[in-house]
């Protein structure tokens, strides 16, 4: 097994020193998905949810998420991030949401666009809990992901 870079010699945690590295260009896609009824599926598409555009507060909330994941995960470096997209898609059990972060750093963005798509999902529930508690986030994952030493790598 090769050397854990989040302990130092101790076992102790800490944060990766990553002012050695080179700038590559970086990009992440992360996905999930929340499962409703029918019911609440059509409030949504009909913008008929009381709290208003559930999927356009999800997408904003996503990249919000995004840009705060140092302040979120510990021992996650804070980035300037170049983009952040979230897509929220219905389909015939609920709603989609994939995200993209990117940059050009010394490290990647995984985390990013994980957070991104986590928030985006549980905005969906927070919006539209009143008309069913009982929706199911699930299938969080990283899809694919560019740059860096370890180059591309996609889900299988």
């Amino acid at each position: 097994m090769s050397k854990l870079t989040h302990l130092d010699d101790k076992g102790d945690a800490r944060m990766v020193d990553v002012g050695a590295k080179a700038e590559s260009r970086r990009e992440a896609v992360a996905s999930g998905h929340i499962a409703m009824s029918d019911t609440v599926l059509a409030a949504i598409r009909d913008g008929a949810v009381p709290k208003g555009d559930v999927l356009a507060a999800a997408r904003i909330a996503g990249i919000m998420a995004a840009k705060k994941t140092g302040e979120l995960i510990p021992l996650c470096h804070p980035l300037a991030l170049d983009s952040v997209q979230v897509e929220c898609v219905p389909d015939d059990s609920g709603i989609a949401v994939t995200a993209t972060a990117s940059l050009t750093g010394k490290t990647g963005v995984e985390m990013e666009a994980l957070t991104a798509v986590s928030v985006a999902l549980l905005t969906i529930y927070d919006m539209a809990k009143a008309l069913d508690k009982g929706m199911v986030i699930g299938g969080v994952k990283l899809t694919k992901k560019t740059g860096g030493k370890s180059g591309t790598w996609t889900a299988p």
